[in-house]
């Protein structure tokens, strides 16, 4: 059940808040401006990555902890795909389906 629904304005007023931008800072900063799932796996993320803060209880679910430091991580921009379940088309590799006709005999 979800508590609260929101608008797509209503999320892209909060995420373009000063209050959230401060925090969010306060978040990297805390953080190293480090993935903390790499980081967790023993790589080393840089800042040449796209970094995220990402909500451990998500926000739709737990708008009372949208503004909790302790609520959140920073995360790489593919870790936090991953934890949402997106995929990164930029890195995905797409297989060819087999042609098992390929390297047979042609008759132009």
């Amino acid at each position: 059940m979800k508590i609260q629904t929101e608008t797509h304005q209503q999320r892209a007023m909060f995420y373009n808040s000063q209050e959230w931008r401060e925090l969010r800072e306060r978040a990297l900063a805390r953080d190293n401006y480090e993935c903390q799932w790499c980081k967790a796996e023993g790589r080393v993320t840089t800042t040449d990555t796209i970094l995220e803060v990402d909500h451990i209880k998500e926000l739709e679910w737990h708008p009372e902890l949208a503004m909790d430091l302790d609520n959140l991580r920073t995360l790489c921009k593919d870790c936090h795909n991953k934890r949402h379940q997106r995929m990164n088309y930029s890195t995905h590799k797409f297989k060819r389906k087999h042609n098992r006709w390929e390297s047979d005999e042609r008759w132009d």
